[in-house]
């Protein structure tokens, strides 16, 4: 347990704010296998920007407990402060700010970890959101810029005494992007140094890492990124092993298949149609993976079923050949149950 400013947070798993996964149906379905909090997708400081399509869309809030969580990147103090703002006005109850992505994009406007080579800048941007909303402000980065400047523990102690709520540390620096290991002791090594909640994240892909990873660096919390994706259900699978340090049965084919069949529909309400069908792509196909290194479906018929399913341009046609696969598969479960009793 926890708190972010005056939020209590008694269920410390976080989901990363993903880029184009982080949306409102993946935030409800994570919410609902077990994550504590979820971040919504980084959002450009630049309110011109917010009327397009793909940036109203990732405004869409979900129907979810808990304080919503809005992510801000950017590289001008005075637009991070405006766009914090737009985003209390329209119901944020925590902004982040974002100091931490590696994408080339957002490196070249100066944002995201590029801001962990200029410290007078950091400081510039985290005075400028503070003072302007009058909600917690909590902010993620990398351990450093590079492997030969890990200034993680600067960034965090300057991060606390301005009075940023909470401080979320992924176990890379920019240069290493999402190659090679995390590293923890940069995460232990701030633990150490402030008082507000820390938030381990990076590389937590089983229970068994989760338990590893929280107490080695006796970080408050957990943020969960890419294993999520496909295994939403990996928030309640490391909450039970946290608590019991053994794991739970994993879901069957029958709950996996509702969970799926819910956040599809749940991306068809969302984008309609045309971009409907292509966001289900991407989260089923990581879905059908999942399915296969779990052992619930042969590698082949996940197969098979995707080269049908990845040629489908309907929203109906997407939910009608997910219930036949599903169909399929648990009426060959029912059979094999039988012939194993008899």
């Amino acid at each position: 347990m926890f708190k972010i400013g005056t939020h209590t947070i008694t269920n410390p798993l976080l989901l990363a704010p993903m880029a184009g996964v982080s949306d409102k149906p993946f935030r409800e379905t994570c919410a609902a296998q077990g994550a504590g909090l979820t971040v919504a997708e980084m959002l450009t400081s630049n309110l011109q920007l917010w009327d397009s399509d793909k940036n109203r869309l990732r405004q869409a809030k979900p129907g979810i407990s808990g304080p919503q969580i809005v992510q801000i990147a950017g590289a001008d103090p005075q637009m991070m402060a405006q766009a914090a703002v737009a985003h209390v006005e329209s119901g944020a109850d925590i902004i982040d700010i974002n100091m931490g992505c590696p994408a080339k994009k957002v490196l070249q406007k100066a944002a995201g970890s590029a801001l962990l080579k200029d410290i007078q800048q950091v400081e510039s941007i985290l005075r400028a959101v503070i003072d302007a909303v009058d909600v917690p402000v909590t902010l993620k980065i990398r351990t450093g810029w590079c492997t030969q400047s890990r200034n993680g523990v600067q960034v965090a102690r300057l991060a606390e005494q301005l009075g940023i709520a909470m401080i979320t540390v992924h176990g890379r620096t920019r240069q290493c992007r999402f190659l090679g290991n995390a590293e923890y002791d940069t995460i232990a090594a701030i633990k150490q140094s402030v008082a507000i909640p820390v938030i381990a994240n990076g590389d937590i892909t089983t229970p068994e890492k989760a338990a590893q990873v929280r107490d080695y660096t006796g970080a408050d919390g957990l943020m969960i990124g890419r294993a999520a994706q496909g295994r939403p259900w990996l928030f309640r699978e490391i909450s039970h092993f946290l608590r019991h340090r053994k794991r739970a049965p994993g879901p069957g084919l029958r709950e996996i298949s509702g969970i799926i069949l819910t956040h599809v529909d749940g991306i068809h309400r969302l984008y309609g149609d045309f971009r409907g069908v292509l966001f289900a792509r991407k989260h089923v196909n990581w879905y059908l993976r999942q399915l296969a290194l779990d052992n619930l479906v042969s590698a082949e018929n996940t197969s098979r079923f995707w080269q049908s399913f990845n040629l489908c341009a309907c929203t109906n046609d997407q939910i009608t050949m997910l219930n036949e696969f599903f169909d399929h598969l648990t009426i060959d479960l029912t059979i094999d149950t039988r012939v194993l009793a008899a």
